[in-house]
């Protein structure tokens, strides 16, 4: 077997102990080229010495035994180590993009989080109870995303424009947050005006009402849904769908406007029903 090393030649010629060869056996990560039945001597031939050099290397680096048998799992000869390594290099390299790719995004997340905690800590806006009068409004009910309310607003403009005489609101009728298939209705308040196949004027009932202002980003009325439901809660107050929202200053037709300004009513009209 000249063309074999013992399993102690080949210690002296990797650098790896007697031992750790014998380990790396057992583990599956490095397996000899020939084991002799009955004596079971271990000999291995010299394409496995590069093998044997960077499984040294890696242990040298703290990688777990574990790790090494993943990088070395998938190169199919004992010469093509080094390309599966570098190989290797190139998918840590991705992994380390993406990686500061999110490092970046929570930074982004860290920064938008504590500049809406300051904004809702700052505002002076709290919930409070008013009477709410009832009111003619002109509304066309729409399901979708919430961002395409302002598709409704502009043919309820189209149409009775003349007529509007306040701010534009929202009639959420699901109790929950929908993404794509959210039932509401698109309203402006009107003087006067008869309804058609598309667009509806009716009487919006009025009442006794929980209302809070939210300053800031349509994404993070969130927070303020948050503060007026914990109010309802603590002064065991019910409420009815549809639930409002009156945008009392938001992007108009051409400026979008910094939206950190944007002034949102919240409404919860209080039921009287106790059950």
């Amino acid at each position: 077997m000249a063309d074999m090393f013992s399993i102690g030649e080949f210690s002296k010629v990797t650098g790896l102990t007697i031992k750790s060869l014998r380990f790396y056996h057992e583990q599956g990560v490095l397996t000899p080229s020939r084991v002799e039945a009955g004596s079971g001597y271990r000999y291995y031939s010299e394409s496995q010495i590069d093998t044997a050099r960077v499984i040294a290397q890696l242990r040298g680096l703290d990688f777990s035994v574990a790790d090494v048998r993943e990088i070395l799992s998938n190169h199919s000869d004992d010469a093509d180590i080094v390309e599966r390594l570098k190989s290797q290099r190139a998918v840590i390299k991705e992994r380390m993009k993406k990686d500061r790719d999110i490092d970046g995004l929570l930074d982004q997340i860290i920064v938008h989080e504590t500049e809406a905690t300051k904004t809702m800590s700052q505002t002076n806006y709290a919930v409070e109870e008013k009477n709410v009068d009832p009111c003619l409004i002109a509304s066309i009910r729409m399901k979708g995303a919430y961002s395409e309310c302002g598709k409704g607003f502009a043919k309820i403009g189209r149409r009775l424009g003349r007529f509007i005489n306040g701010k534009p609101m929202l009639l959420h009728h699901d109790s929950e947050y929908k993404e794509a298939d959210a039932d509401f209705e698109a309203c402006m308040p009107v003087k006067k005006g008869e309804s058609n196949d598309e667009i509806t004027v009716k009487e919006l009932p009025g009442g006794r009402a929980l209302s809070l202002m939210h300053l800031g980003p349509y994404e993070e009325i969130g927070r303020s849904y948050e503060k007026i439901m914990k109010h309802a809660k603590a002064q065991s107050l019910n409420y009815d769908v549809p639930t409002r929202e009156i945008y009392h200053k938001g992007p108009g037709m051409i400026f979008k406007g910094n939206p950190k300004k944007y002034v949102t009513e919240i409404v919860f009209l209080i039921s009287d029903d106790v059950s």
